[in-house]
């Protein structure tokens, strides 16, 4: 496989993780009787944080890759 075809099968896992656990967020707020708009923060929050640190292992793994 090409080095393009993995990055962007990387990408398409990492969304899918990232929404995945948006849903769950979302779903657990609705459950404990959140109303929807907050519900929807919540899990526009578990969103950014998953991206945020796959963002984050990504810029350490190549800050570790260039030593």
């Amino acid at each position: 496989m090409t080095a393009i075809s993995i990055t962007l099968l990387t990408i398409a896992l990492v969304l899918l993780v990232a929404l995945l656990a948006a849903a769950g967020a979302g779903q657990l707020a609705r459950m404990d009787g959140a109303s929807y708009p907050t519900a929807i923060r919540r899990a526009a929050a578990a969103f950014a944080a998953v991206l945020t640190l796959a963002a984050l292992a990504t810029g350490t793994l190549a800050t570790l890759a260039g030593k």
